[in-house]
């Protein structure tokens, strides 16, 4: 088997724009591959093709042209729909959309349920993901109750439960205050590193994109940089230019070593800052 967990080869997708009718791409040739086991994210604002690229590795969408293969299956063969969703499953940005059950452990059963799964084993699988995610004393809630945090980790935990070995996560902390944005940040890292699941997450917010593996930068449909956090968050021009930020202290860096300070610009957090300027002389 190979390796890699998804691999898009010259993704095209195009729809048809209600306004005047005119074709449109939405990705335009874009080729990409992810490896077992990576944590990578995907930034790009609003129409750079990011959110149209996640509903492709579920296949959610069909691709115009090109090949989009999970896991080394082709999901254009409407066949294999359920095998690539079995592998690849999908959290997205309204944790409220995406509760079915009034009772927790319920709504975390119902995937499971869906695959034909044995009972016992649902109940084993249930547990599992709840406490995988911190929400095991939870269980017996209401999700309405929860917090919006709380709600997206028991979407995580719904998805853990039917064992996927990839979960696509878009946007999935933009409605959620600060609090819940760092719980579902730190479950996605824990899931990632601890049970080895291959982690795709389109984020705006770069402090979150700055945890990632690799990073890979969108715009118009296309693919305009990859690379490891650093050297991504480095070229502050290029991402300034296609609309993005870089983390607070990464431009704070930039913008001293453009007024003359010697400094290190490959920085990602507060703590990096702090070294790098108590080294300054």
């Amino acid at each position: 088997m190979s390796d890699m967990m998804v691999e898009c080869k010259d993704l095209t997708f195009k729809y048809v724009n209600g306004e005047n009718g005119e074709e449109k791409y939405a990705i335009n040739g874009v080729n990409l591959s992810v490896k077992k086991g990576e944590f990578l994210v995907v930034l790009g604002h609003n129409g750079s093709g990011k959110s149209t690229i996640a509903k492709h590795i579920n296949a959610l969408l069909l691709p115009s042209g090109g090949k989009v293969y999970v896991d080394g299956i082709d999901t254009s063969d409407v066949n294999n729909t359920w095998e690539v969703r079995k592998r690849a499953g999908m959290v997205f940005q309204n944790p409220d959309n995406q509760m079915v059950a009034t009772i927790v452990e319920e709504d975390v059963a119902f995937g499971p349920e869906n695959l034909g799964i044995e009972p016992s084993e649902i109940r084993k699988r249930v547990d599992d993901s709840l406490k995988k995610v911190e929400m095991y004393e939870y269980r017996k809630h209401a999700p309405h109750l929860l917090s919006g945090g709380q709600k997206q980790r028991i979407a995580i935990a719904g998805i853990l439960a039917m064992r996927p070995q990839c979960i696509i996560l878009d946007e999935p902390t933009a409605m959620l205050d600060p609090i819940g944005r760092k719980e579902v940040i730190s479950t996605i890292k824990d899931v990632n590193k601890n049970y080895g699941i291959t982690i795709i997450l389109i984020t705006h917010y770069m402090d979150e994109a700055a945890e990632a593996d690799r990073i890979v930068v969108m715009d118009q449909g296309k693919v305009m940089m990859e690379g490891v956090p650093r050297e991504v968050f480095s070229q502050v021009e290029t991402m300034k230019k296609i609309g993005l930020d870089v983390p607070q202290v990464t431009e704070l860096a930039y913008e001293l070593q453009k007024s003359g300070i010697n400094i290190n610009t490959k920085i990602l957090n507060v703590d990096e800052m702090v070294d790098a300027l108590c080294q300054l002389k």
